[in-house]
């Protein structure tokens, strides 16, 4: 199954923090995002998040930032998928420039990474 991706620009919204820091757990509720479109592609169905095994926050996340979260499953039980989840800056605010400057950045940074357990019970699996 191809991995899953979606790109967000954190807006002042999400910062939670002094100096328009994001909270970490935006990153999660990304991961969360991800793994539900990839129970829904595996299973036909939501699923249920089990737990993280690991959540490790690498770079900080600023409001202007855009996020590509990134997911896959990486194993399979009956019920159970295991997937890794990882968050990526790829544009960053240039207010030093201007209130509107933006950059590409050449090389992305990983923000977050991530690994954990969904389940989607037998009874709601419509695909096999």
């Amino acid at each position: 199954m191809e991995p899953v991706l979606i790109r967000l620009r954190m807006s002042s919204h999400d910062a939670h923090y002094g100096g328009n820091l994001v909270d970490g757990a935006r990153m999660l509720a990304l991961f969360g995002d991800v793994a539900t479109e990839l129970l829904i592609r595996r299973d036909g169905d939501e699923g249920l998040f089990r737990a993280y095994d690991s959540i490790e926050f690498l770079a900080p996340v600023y409001a202007g930032d855009y996020i590509e979260a990134k997911g896959w499953i990486t194993s399979e039980g009956n019920s159970s998928r295991k997937m890794t989840f990882e968050a990526w800056k790829v544009i960053a605010p240039r207010p030093d420039l201007s209130d509107s400057a933006a950059d590409l950045l050449a090389e992305p940074i990983l923000v977050c990474k991530a690994t954990g357990t969904c389940v989607t019970p037998k009874d709601k699996q419509r695909k096999s």
